[in-house]
């Protein structure tokens, strides 16, 4: 089997899983139902999550702006990086990873700077990033550890462990396929004695990085940014709560915990969390006392809020960049 030959096959089926995970859980759900929570939901708080959204890509495309331009020594401009940004988003919904190999290349098309640098800037921002999810789970542990508590005790409850296992075995099947495609992937690496080259090639490109943020005149501003980046995440979730009747009582803990449990279904292999995402958000909701269906809806207009703003800012995305591209080429024309 050819590479674009199984790579097509491995996109199809974490979409058809993903497409799988939807139909299991708003299957029961009447259409009225969706429909009397959309209008009863505030558009002005809905406004305001899905532009301070948009500040939040901002500052994630500035921070790339100086991890790029400390790597490279030149000064560079926000909008390409930007746009080149959007464009990896939209194209993960599509391709699931494909998207930081893209907004690489985009801003490549602007700037003389190799995919491979590039790169290496992005391994240290999902590191970065995973340190501060990391710490959000620890706060979140802290500050509803009774929520915690009534997890594990539901899990090792033999009556309520396989009321869930029933509810959730369509995602439980997508988590088992997933541990196993990784161990597959594991198993051929070691068989072709390669995982050792990519091991230090990734050590590689993440020492790199710590270099750059080392050698960054704007330490402070780059951290700073990416602690405002998370803050900008909860206001999102938060703001977006407070839009609909049913949970416009959260807490701010309640929502720091649906983030938690939101950000960890954003990262499984399906295109934009597709399914996984709704699953957990509307699962944590249980515990705060939000009915099964009205969870659902709740995920299913955070989910589609960012798949809209992406889709609508990764097209623009894609414009400017072919508009870049024919400018470029009259230039050359005009040249010669």
């Amino acid at each position: 089997m050819s590479k674009s030959l199984k790579r097509g096959f491995q996109v199809g089926l974490s979409l058809l899983v993903a497409v799988g995970i939807l139909y299991f859980l708003y299957k029961d759900i009447e259409k009225d139902a969706i429909v009397t929570a959309l209008k009863d939901t505030r558009l002005f708080w809905l406004t305001a999550s899905v532009s301070i959204g948009i500040v939040g890509y901002l500052l994630r495309a500035w921070r790339w702006k100086l991890l790029i331009a400390t790597k490279e020594n030149f000064s560079i401009t926000t909008a390409p990086v930007f746009w080149a940004l959007m464009v990896g988003y939209l194209i993960n919904l599509l391709i699931p990873r494909a998207g930081e190999l893209a907004r690489c290349g985009a801003v490549n098309r602007v700037y003389p700077v190799p995919t491979a640098k590039l790169l290496g800037t992005v391994v240290l921002e999902r590191t970065i990033d995973m340190a501060f999810m990391l710490l959000l789970v620890a706060l979140a542990l802290v500050s509803q550890g009774a929520i915690f508590s009534e997890i594990f005790e539901m899990l090792v409850s033999l009556p309520a462990l396989n009321q869930f296992v029933q509810r959730y075995f369509i995602l439980g099947l997508v988590l088992a396929t997933g541990l196993v495609f990784l161990l597959y992937v594991a198993y051929r690496n070691l068989k072709n004695r390669q995982w050792m080259g990519k091991i230090r090639q990734i050590s590689r490109q993440f020492v790199s990085g710590l270099e750059t943020v080392v050698q960054m005149k704007n330490q402070w501003a780059f951290w700073a940014v990416s602690l405002l980046i998370w803050i900008i995440y909860f206001f999102m979730m938060y703001w977006i709560a407070r839009a609909m009747p049913a949970t416009s009582s959260l807490s701010a803990g309640s929502v720091l915990m649906v983030l938690v449990m939101g950000s960890i279904g954003m990262v499984a292999p399906v295109q934009g969390g597709i399914g996984t995402f709704h699953a957990l958000v509307a699962f944590i909701l249980l515990f705060y006392g939000i009915a099964e269906e009205q969870g659902k809806i709740f995920a299913m207009v955070v989910h589609a809020s960012q798949m809209l703003t992406i889709l609508v800012l990764g097209g623009i995305g894609l414009l400017y960049f072919l508009i870049m591209k024919k400018s470029n080429l009259q230039q050359k024309e005009n040249v010669n």
